[in-house]
């Protein structure tokens, strides 16, 4: 791992999002909370939740980090039959928190595909990045200022 000790502690925030697709039939029943496995959302909150608390077990070289919020939003998209989720993954230390955030993604829609697959195994998994970071000796960052 790479040594932090000499780091400053900063407020540190990354916000990271990603989309599953779907047919349509499958998205009625995650939208309206009609699946079998009961609130596909709700669920996949928790585990996005969960996910970020857990990042330095999953990901060789990740250093623990002490939360202070992860915040999860899903955010339906009825023409492409798709769900965005969007966290928000914060921390006050010595190291960002954009791993927290894009895992936490990552475990809600791979979730999301779980609670339903039953009933749509075609469901694609995609766009999963980093929006923005703050904190730290290189500061802000953005992909929107990146992209234009």
């Amino acid at each position: 791992m790479v040594d932090v000790g000499t780091k400053a502690e900063t407020r540190r925030l990354a916000r990271a999002s990603g989309r599953i697709c779907m047919q349509p039939a499958t998205f009625d029943l995650v939208v309206n909370g009609t699946a079998k496995k009961g609130d596909v959302l709700g669920i996949a909150r928790v585990a996005a939740i969960q996910a970020a608390k857990k990042t330095g077990d999953l990901i060789p070289l990740c250093h623990p980090l002490g939360l202070t919020h992860v915040a999860v939003e899903f955010f339906a998209d009825a023409n492409a039959h798709a769900i965005e989720c969007e966290v928000v993954a914060e921390t006050l230390g010595r190291t960002g928190v954009e791993m927290e955030a894009m895992t936490a993604v990552s475990v809600a829609l791979l979730t999301i595909y779980d609670m339903v697959k039953a009933v749509d195994r075609g469901m694609v998994i995609g766009n999963i990045r980093l929006l923005e970071k703050s904190g730290g000796k290189s500061g802000k960052w953005s992909a929107e200022i990146q992209s234009s």
